[in-house]
């Protein structure tokens, strides 16, 4: 646990002020109470761990379960209206935004979204349903994702449209041609 939260102070810039920050933190601790043996003793983090949860969901408005499986360096760059399921996963090196969801696409109905590594979520995008986003995605702001996405793609829009990404060496070989 200590490892992944030196990790996620990196991360998070070295700023204990980031929301982001407190989420993870919160998120970790979380994950590790489940490592204890006796659950006579681990009632007593579980309460804690809930409280915690509670107070980082009033106050930075983040909404991250102890069940979502994330992987290394996930970041959280602006707080305020995140949502993820707590059957959702995410590989490594993510960055969420604010006003993301990544959910269940109906009540009632199972299947949460699992995400690649490298994948940057813009502001307000939803990920909804038992889909696939694959690596070196980006999505969109405001962008409704309820389809898989393949790997090195973009998807923008309502609902999202699936973009091949461009390599950025190809793009400035284009732009450089086109200025000579």
């Amino acid at each position: 646990m200590f490892e992944l939260l030196r990790e996620d102070w990196e991360t998070h810039e070295r700023k204990f002020s980031r929301q982001g920050f407190w989420a993870m933190s919160v998120y970790r601790f979380g994950r590790w109470r489940y490592t204890i043996g006796p659950r006579i003793l681990r009632a007593s983090f579980s309460f804690l761990y809930k409280f915690l949860q509670k107070l980082v969901e009033v106050l930075a408005g983040i909404e991250l379960p102890c069940e979502v499986t994330l992987g290394r360096r996930f970041r959280i760059d602006h707080f305020g209206g995140i949502i993820i399921s707590g059957d959702a996963t995410f590989g490594d090196d993510c960055v969420v935004r604010n006003g993301v969801t990544v959910g269940l696409r109906h009540t009632g109905q199972r299947g949460a979204p699992v995400i690649g590594n490298r994948v940057d979520i813009g502001a307000g995008a939803k990920i909804l349903g038992p889909i696939h986003i694959g690596d070196d995605v980006a999505i969109g702001a405001n962008a409704v994702v309820i389809r898989d996405v393949p790997s090195n793609s973009i998807a923008v829009g309502i609902p999202a449209r699936i973009l091949p990404r461009r390599d950025a060496a190809l793009a400035q070989a284009e732009i450089a041609e086109l200025q000579s």
